[in-house]
């Protein structure tokens, strides 16, 4: 588990620190403030998993709940640590890391599709894995794909996402090419094919 140091803040926090609050169930509110690049570092490699925050001579076991950006630098401005009851499932989305290499990309030349880059789960606070690895080795043919409920998850990991969605598949470069190229199709607004339709039916009254 990866453990990060934060203090206690009164005001304003110091030069290189970032603003944070700790809560969670039977625990008041502690303003905090982190290293910037301690905290950096730690939520690249837990991402929404569990880690150590060690307050002064306390540790708490917690979920980097929430970060803020600035709007226009983006830069961190503030973090909010969530201390769970760690014998109660949550539910979070955790990204997914393609590895290996697609035989229908490299023999046939076919273009990777990813169309899930992250997956709604549920587990216990100890169980949440950091990343889901999934592996494209077996995509041997524009007709092969992975689905949802073929990942292989960590043991007590439950998917809550539709486990029949496609995750990835590989796809022929002229099918590309084709919805690139395909024309936009415009059509008239409802309003406008409703006055056209009504000025026939008048026509035909008259006639």
């Amino acid at each position: 588990m990866n453990t990060l140091e934060a203090k206690t803040r009164k005001k304003d926090s110091d030069p290189g620190m970032v603003p944070a609050v700790l809560y969670g169930p039977g625990l008041e509110n502690i303003l905090l403030q982190v290293d910037k690049k301690s905290f950096d570092k730690v939520f690249k490699e837990a991402g929404e998993t569990l880690i150590s925050l060690k307050v002064g001579d306390k540790t708490y076991s917690v979920l980097i709940y929430d970060t803020q950006k600035h709007p226009f630098t983006a830069e961190l401005v503030h973090v909010d640590f969530y201390q769970p009851n760690l014998k109660e499932e949550v539910e979070t989305e955790v990204p997914l890391e393609i590895e290996g290499e697609a035989p229908a990309v490299k023999a046939l030349g076919g273009t990777l599709i990813t169309n899930v880059k992250e997956l709604n789960i549920k587990a216990l606070p100890k169980d949440l894995p950091s990343k889901i690895k999934v592996n494209v080795g077996g995509l041997e043919t524009f007709d092969d794909f992975i689905l949802v409920k073929d990942i292989k998850l960590p043991q007590g990991v439950i998917i809550l996402d539709n486990p029949e969605e496609i995750v990835v598949q590989v796809v022929e470069p002229e099918k590309i090419e084709e919805e690139l190229a395909a024309p936009v199709e415009e059509k008239l607004p409802e309003v406008e094919a409703k006055e056209e339709t009504k000025e026939e039916e008048e026509g035909e009254e008259k006639k």
